[in-house]
């Protein structure tokens, strides 16, 4: 038996790039370019929850808040690394699209291929 949670690191970073109740832009995954509220921030396993984003389908049992119980839609974590703040994200889209983004490469020279001795 394990003494730790597999998905638990040891020791949780800190502090991160984005709280609660900021705007943030998913930079990779299936989710990428979708933007939404951070919901909550998980420290201990890295992750955030956003608002509109990266939803799973959970079965839920019934109860007196669901009677009916079965499949509930909500949002599941990302991970930190995969989010940026969407105004760091706009000051970073505008400032490459205003360049011209052309790179002058030197002339290919060919050589010929070495045969063998």
């Amino acid at each position: 038996m394990a003494l730790f949670r597999v998905n638990k690191p040891r020791n949780p970073q800190g502090n991160f790039h984005v709280k609660k109740n900021d705007e943030v832009v998913v930079l990779s995954g299936t989710q990428r370019g979708k933007r939404g509220k951070v919901l909550e921030v998980l420290r201990d396993r890295s992750r955030v929850i956003v608002e509109g984003v990266n939803f799973i389908k959970k079965a839920t049992r019934k109860s007196q808040d669901q009677p009916e119980g079965g499949i509930v839609e909500r949002e599941g974590a990302l991970h930190i690394s995969k989010i940026m703040l969407a105004a760091a994200y706009d000051q970073r889209k505008s400032a490459t699209s205003g360049k011209a983004v052309t790179k002058d490469k030197p002339a290919a020279t060919k050589t010929a291929p070495k045969g063998k001795k």
